[in-house]
């Protein structure tokens, strides 16, 4: 008898022989599994309609519909579903014909117990490693499906219409944004959409790696190619094949490294550490970089030939400070997100928090977000999140009370003319700068508005101008 499953497998036996049904279903049993048994082809559907099966161990002559046709059923309605097949009258041909039907495996009878529990063992194991590939794709699509990015600004409304747009395509991409705004997962969104999401996602970090490593990380490297290369190693791009690499920061780069990427984008080729065999791949190339790389294209600290193949759509992530209207969205989010993955009882948080989070400027964006959130819900014990939850430096920030404001005399034009500065620069941001449409949305001219621009110091030179 093998050891039994830590979490018993689900066996339906299919055999119009009572006296080999009962023998087999004991086995089993004692086994360890939990069994089920039915006698015809329509007693089969019946028990498979009605509860979870994980293995069917069929005969191939039954009442109402051979083994086969029950084969075909399966692998058409429960293709999770492992079957092996039985006969007593085994040949090669019909052996043959089940394992290109789906079968997993195919036993003659009489069956041996040892061959029977060896048999059993291997479907269990082949069905878990199916189940385990399903959850995985089902979390990456939860992860990376376009539901993962969230938000309602129209920024970020903008960047999902693009992403949609170019995820099937095979252009590169250049997503650039301070750190913590969500670059890596845009890019493994882009992934996820595309005809390539079945096929590798690889990330790297560029930075986090000296150039020598990096060069060896990127392309590989053959045996004695430098101190401590005891073996050849295939590299990320050969690792990304017919799939997505990602290469974060990729403004740290050097000189040298970013001539050999300008190659690979060129000519899909290059040659490992070491080795004179080119290689070729196809790869779908995704970057990002937390710095402006056009202006470190004028410094001359990136070659402009390689950021004309990188850039060639553009995806800009903005600060979180400059979508304060999805805080309340992302928070909701991330407290749901860590309350299941630590069991915790936390269902919400109430409005004075989400005051609080609003009125932070979060330097950390989205990244910084999320860990609060998590450190909120580790640190509550009940369903709702309140203030005594929040990090202090969340907590310092003063609450603006107008009923308390200290009145001072003043013209009222003057008075008015904090807020009124406020409503302009919120309006401009919005609309991304854009003076026409702000204009339009204020229902003033366009002339008022550079004036009224102009008298708060809102056009600055460092803001963009339409």
């Amino acid at each position: 008898m093998s050891q039994q499953p830590t979490t018993p497998a689900n066996i339906l036996v299919v055999d119009d022989d009572k006296i080999i049904l009962d023998s087999l279903v004991e086995f089993l049993a004692l086994d360890g599994y939990a069994v089920d048994s039915a006698q015809s082809f329509t007693d089969a559907m019946r028990v498979l309609e009605s509860k979870p099966i994980d293995i069917v161990l069929s005969d191939i002559n039954l009442p109402g519909g051979n083994g086969f046709e029950l084969l075909a059923t399966l692998k058409k309605k429960h293709p999770e579903i492992g079957v092996i097949m039985m006969t007593g009258y085994g040949t090669i041909e019909s052996a043959v014909e089940a394992i290109k039907l789906g079968a997993h495996d195919y036993l003659t009878k009489p069956i041996h117990d040892e061959e029977l529990t060896l048999c059993v063992q291997r479907a269990v194991a082949q069905h878990s490693i199916v189940e385990e590939n399903q959850q995985l794709k089902k979390r990456l699509d939860q992860r990376y499906g376009l539901d993962a990015i969230m938000g309602h600004d129209h920024r970020m409304l903008r960047i999902f219409d693009l992403v949609e747009t170019i995820a099937d395509s095979k252009v590169s991409v250049l997503v650039q944004g301070p750190s913590g705004t969500g670059k890596s997962l845009i890019a493994g969104v882009i992934h996820q959409q595309s005809a390539r999401r079945d096929k590798p996602f690889i990330e790297v970090s560029c930075g986090s790696l000296p150039e020598t490593l990096l060069e060896s990380e990127l392309f590989g490297h053959v045996r004695g190619a430098f101190t401590g290369a005891v073996s050849n190693k295939p590299g990320k791009f050969k690792a990304a094949d017919c799939g997505t690499l990602f290469l974060d920061e990729i403004s740290t780069a050097s000189p040298a490294m970013q001539v050999k990427l300008l190659r690979v984008l060129q000519s899909h080729q290059f040659e490992p550490v070491g080795s004179n065999k080119t290689e070729t791949v196809d790869v779908r190339l995704i970057v990002a970089s937390n710095v402006d790389l056009e202006q470190e294209v004028e410094a001359g600290r990136f070659r402009q030939d390689l950021y004309y193949r990188i850039n060639v759509v553009s995806i800009d992530m903005p600060k979180l400070c400059d979508r304060m209207t999805d805080v309340p969205l992302l928070a909701t989010h991330f407290l749901q997100q860590s309350a299941a993955e630590m069991n915790s009882r936390v269902t919400g948080l109430d409005d004075e928090v989400v005051q609080a989070l609003q009125r932070y400027s979060w330097p950390g964006n989205v990244r910084e977000l999320e860990n609060v959130m998590a450190r909120a819900v580790v640190l509550c014990q009940g369903t709702q999140l309140h203030m005594e939850h929040l990090p202090e430096k969340i907590l310092s920030i003063p609450q603006t009370d107008h009923s308390t404001t200290l009145y001072i005399p003043m013209p009222l034009k003057q008075a008015l003319e904090v807020p009124e500065k406020r409503i302009l620069e919120t309006a401009l941001r919005a609309n991304d700068w854009n003076r026409q449409a702000t204009a339009e949305q204020l229902e003033i001219n366009r002339t008022t508005l550079y004036k009224k621009m102009k008298r708060y110091g809102l056009d600055v030179p460092v803001m963009r101008a339409t």
